[in-house]
């Protein structure tokens, strides 16, 4: 059988097969000449085994994977799938397939593999779910329970509010569906982008999949076969944007050694049997066993990995504190754990301290054993967005809102996904695991649907049809901006909607802006900053000295925010481990909350008027040297530093760094910094798409470096300029205009 690989000017694999198993194997196969370094790093991750190239840096995602049994789950779920889709399992197979044939030759491409002496391992059939499941663990933001906590511990509960936002460590997107009726063709148009840590390589692989059952572009996830997030059929497209839904529980547990080997308190190496104390009063076995985590220049790490009935414990006690009582039985001292103590050894309830004691992770494809591969080939298979709606029945991490549209004027606007229901205090806190009531007692249903009104649709991580699934969402700002610029027009064409992408209209600017309207008796330096400012057009552009004045402004007031009295001491947390710190830092957490920390009617006394008119006069003695591009640029992330993009300082306009951004935050070009700490840019539209329903010819796309990881590949970085500047490359459908690359041509 024949695989056919071709490629358009931007190096964009374009495959063909004879059947969705055989193209699964090609997909696989481009995938790995392409992104050979970038596969393995991701198979390791979820492993749990980067460490053992990348250094002690990885040593703590490596030791959460293993606590998390990231691993475990995947090839459960698996398991699973073969039972009960084989077809699909079937299919996931072949991709494995393609993927290990082509990594030999993308690893002699890829110079990172001989940098660190890494040789490419054998993919296994669950590691696409592996992948999958890693990418996407800490996608709903579990982290954020342990955030509440200190709040509250701190502060009280009725300051939770006040930081409730879109924090550091989510990620979300842009999407928008507008109907016949505001278009030139009088055909829908799907377009966004999603926005995730910006990655080199990218997290999206732009691709087409033909075969006799279907011919689909779209979006793909590197390591991960089809297209699950961003495709255009032909006759049906779909996107979609994160939920925002609460569906993971954090458990505070109450665990005991018995046996041999073991004291209550000891630490990793103790031995012996662990027991958890259950809601029905009964202590009842724990799985524990210890695993190895090599790391490169450094010693090895053993790591003690338990599971109770809820699920893997991800935050031992002896972490958080210090090893005097890792347990949680509240006395640390040479209890043999002989059972005698049903409160959990001392009798003494630790209520609302998560530092006293382990937290487990339960989360649905553990529980399930299901990550929603299901859903893949249907996808591919679709024709109409009926076709796309029972797809997605069979999604399931991450939740997400779905809008899709066909060329027969159907739509659909939907959450797809799977969420427990269990109490409130489930969602919003962590529970104690031997008390009733915190029990998952089925899963929501029907999912939640919208509306598309007036010819619009559009989701942004704002209240809307999940409101009754989640916590927390991202402020209604980019929502309420798309919505009107989409609103004023009846004739959008595809290419158009590249400047929606690009609008940098700050509205979060606003509370900030009005305190400074206010003050009195400023500096006459202070004075001219603020009338700058109270004129200029709220607009984050690059080439902005007045966004660079108000960013700086900003990032003064946080600084001084995070140092009052009244908050300083949510600088500090209990020593959680090191993957978890993003959600716990205060500078950040400031930042994003910043809209409502200064609308807030009482700010636990604190004279915000003061903080601001500090703020600026700090900012006319020493202003910003230049536009906002200089300082907003690209921080991507990569698993080995590349000396040739050298970061070098803010500041500093003749170094080789990344280049300079529009956009923040709360703009439509969401390209986040983090204010008070850093103007460089490490979250940002992962990709940009624009789907034309009506002539997918028509449709455009485009990824922040390139279709190549490899470095010396004239498509590493060609589409960076454009995706800087806001232009998309034209979604090829012709195969005339196409070039087969005949060095990857196969058969067997």
């Amino acid at each position: 059988m024949t695989v056919e690989i071709y490629r358009d000017a931007w190096g964009v694999p374009h495959l063909r097969a004879v059947d969705a198993r055989e193209l699964a194997r090609a997909q696989g196969l481009a995938t790995a000449h392409d992104r050979a370094w970038q596969l393995e790093v991701e198979r390791h991750r979820a492993r749990g085994t980067s460490a053992a190239f990348l250094g002690p840096d990885a040593l703590g995602w490596d030791r959460f994977a293993r606590q998390a049994r990231l691993d475990d789950t995947a090839r459960r779920c698996f398991t699973a799938l073969e039972r009960r889709d084989p077809e699909t399992a079937a299919w996931v197979r072949a991709y494995v397939d393609g993927v290990n044939q082509g990594l030999p030759e993308g690893a002699r491409r890829a110079p990172e593999f001989t940098a660190v002496a890494l040789a490419p391992g054998r993919w296994e059939p669950w590691t696409p779910l592996g992948v999958w499941l890693a990418t996407h663990v800490l996608f709903a933001g579990f982290p954020g329970k342990l955030w509440r906590e200190e709040v509250v511990r701190h502060l009280g509960p009725d300051a939770v509010g006040l930081f409730a936002t879109d924090g550091p460590g989510t990620s979300g997107s842009n999407g928008w569906l507008v109907t016949g009726e505001r278009t030139a063709t009088g055909g829908p148009v799907v377009a966004g982008d999603p926005h995730r840590y910006i990655e080199a390589p990218g997290v999206y692989q732009q691709i087409r999949l033909s075969c006799p059952e279907f011919d689909v572009v779209g979006l793909a996830v590197p390591g991960v076969p089809g297209i699950a997030h961003f495709g255009h059929t032909g006759t049906v497209a779909w996107a979609i944007t994160n939920a925002m839904a609460d569906y993971q529980d954090l458990y505070r547990e109450r665990l005991r050694r018995t046996g041999d080997g073991g004291r209550v308190g000891d630490g990793v190496g103790a031995g012996g049997r662990v027991e958890a104390l259950g809601p029905d009063g009964v202590w009842h076995p724990a799985s524990r066993h210890t695993e190895i985590i090599e790391v490169a220049d450094g010693d090895p790490v053993e790591v003690e990995v338990i599971e109770t009935d809820r699920g893997p414990v991800v935050i031992n006690g002896d972490v958080i504190n210090g090893g005097t009582d890792p347990y949680g039985d509240g006395d640390g001292d040479t209890d043999s754990g002989s059972g005698d103590n049903a409160d959990g050894g001392s009798g003494r309830d630790r209520g609302g301290d998560a530092s006293a004691a382990p937290l487990s992770l339960r989360h649905p494809p553990r529980v399930t054993e299901d990550l929603g591969f299901s859903a893949l080939l249907p996808l591919l298979r679709a024709r109409r967005v009926a076709d796309v709606d029972r797809a997605f029945d069979d999604w399931a991490e991450p939740v997400n809102v779905v809008q899709a549209a066909d060329t027969e004027g159907g739509l659909l606007h939907r959450v797809a996904g799977r969420v427990p229901v269990r109490s409130e205090d489930n969602r919003t806190r962590i529970v104690n695991a031997w008390e009733p009531g915190h029990e998952w007692r089925g899963w929501y249903a029907p999912m939640p649907r919208g509306t598309v009104d007036e010819g619009i649709a559009v989701m942004a991580n704002q209240r809307g049809p999940a409101t009754p699934l989640g916590v927390e969402f991202a402020p209604p700002h980019r929502a309420t901006r798309l919505r009107a610029l989409l609103g004023t027009r009846r004739d959008w064409s595809a290419a158009d909607m590249a400047a929606l992408h690009m609008d940098t209209h700050l509205a979060s600017a606003a509370p900030l802006l009005d305190l400074l309207a206010a003050l009195d008796g400023l500096t006459p330096e202070a004075a001219s900053l603020r009338d700058r400012l109270l004129h200029w057009n709220r607009h984050m552009t690059a080439d902005s000295t007045e966004a660079a004045t108000y960013a700086a402004v900003r990032g003064a007031v946080v600084r001084r925010l995070a140092a009052h009295p009244a908050l300083v001491r949510l600088t500090e947390p209990r020593l959680y481990p090191e993957v978890f710190r993003p959600w716990l830092a205060l500078v950040p957490r400031v930042a994003f909350a910043l809209e409502s920390l200064l609308r807030a009617e009482e700010l636990y006394g604190i004279d915000r008027a003061e903080v601001v008119r500090a703020a600026v006069e700090e900012v006319a003695g020493d202003p910003p040297k230049g536009a906002w591009g200089d300082t907003h640029r690209l921080a991507p992330w990569r698993a080995l530093p590349d000396p040739s993009y050298d970061e070098g300082d803010e500041g500093d306009e003749h170094d080789e760094r990344e280049p300079g951004l529009s956009g923040d935050h709360d703009c439509v070009l969401c390209t986040s910094a983090v204010p008070g700490l850093t103007d460089r840019a490490a979250r940002g539209p992962a990709a940009r798409y624009v789907w034309d329903v009506a002539r997918r010819e028509n449709s455009l796309w485009v990824v922040p470096f390139g279709a190549s990881g490899v470095p010396d590949s004239p498509h590493h970085r060609d589409q960076l300029p454009l995706w800087v500047r806001g232009d998309l490359v034209p979604v090829v459908t012709d195969w005339t205009k196409l070039m087969e690359d005949s060095t990857w041509r196969t058969e067997r």
